[in-house]
This record gives structure tokens, sequence and C-alpha cells, in this order.
């Protein structure tokens, strides 16, 4: 009767946070061999975002770095996403030096994977599945995906949307 009732918890536990078509990728870490299910962040709040070292949008990951300290204890997870999609190729070349600048700068602890394409036909497949959800290509750097707990977009940010907006924290807020 015990190992019956433990299965039944653990078949429950595993359902509960099944992952999520949107989150089903992986990616591999920043500056690592280490490649990552996304799938880790079933049952989180997930605030993906394309980051760039060289942008006028660069200070940006300063209130992305606040964002995430308020609330990852609530359950919110930000990603970053270096890409070198956009005119004048705003990241670095090397990954080292991306996550170098992320930490030294703006003391960056939230998530950050390799560098990858966000839009396009060469779009990394979870790009292509947050396009196909909101109907939106990243246009610039710091374009902001929302992603509920059960895995459903639920918003698109352009860049001009500051992490601490009242738009993007009321929406952050109503789904933790």
């Amino acid at each position: 009767m015990k190992n019956s009732l433990l299965i039944l918890i653990l078949l429950f536990t595993a359902d509960s946070f099944a992952c999520s078509e949107i989150l089903d990728s992986s990616l591999r870490v920043l500056d690592s061999d280490t490649e990552q299910s996304l799938c880790e962040y079933s049952g989180k709040v997930v605030l993906v975002v394309n980051v760039a070292s060289k942008c006028g949008y660069t200070p940006q990951y300063a209130g992305l770095q606040r964002l995430y300290s308020k609330y990852k204890e609530d359950g919110l997870v930000v990603i970053g996403i270096p890409s070198r999609d956009f005119f004048f190729k705003q990241e670095f070349s090397e990954e080292s030096k991306v996550a170098e600048f992320c930490s030294t700068e703006y003391g960056v602890d939230f998530p950050m994977f390799a560098t990858a394409k966000v839009k396009g036909r060469k779009a990394h497949p979870l790009y292509k599945k947050l396009i196909a959800a909101t109907g939106k290509e990243p246009s610039w750097n710091f374009n902001k995906y929302l992603i509920d707990r059960d895995g459903q977009v639920i918003g698109h940010y352009e860049s001009s949307i500051k992490p601490e907006s009242e738009d993007l924290v009321s929406a952050i807020q109503s789904i933790l």
C-alpha cells in the first residue's frame, strides 16, 4: 500500500511539472560545453530575453538582474540569450567576453546561454516557438517573452519596454 501511494505521488508530481512544448528544447550554457534542457524551468514563470553587450539597451541588464533578484524566490527565471542577429553585431564574438562583461558590469547571476540566432529561418527552435506563439519576431536586442507556469507564452515586450516597467512587472506579478 505504501509503495502504491508513493508511486501515485511521484506520478502526480511529474505530471504537474511536465515540460511544455515551448520549453521543450535545450540551449548550451554560456561559455561552456554543457547543454541544459529548458524543461528544468517547467512550473516557473520564465522571461526569455535576447541580449547584447554593446547595444543602447544594454543597461537593461541591471533591471533584468533586479527583477530576477526580487522575484526568483517566487518562481521567476530570467533567461538571457546573446544574439548577433542585428545590425552592427552588437555582441562579442567570444562567449568568455560576454560572460565576463555580464558578471563584472552588471552582476548578472540569472541563467545565461550561448549566443543563438533569434530570428529568421535559422532561429533557435525556442525562438521559432516564441515567434509562432506571439506572431512577434524580435526586432532588436532586449525583446522579452513572458511564459507562465503552464508553459504558455502570455506576452511579448519590445526592446523599449524596460524590465521594471509597470506593464511587465504587473504581468509577472499576476502569474507568480
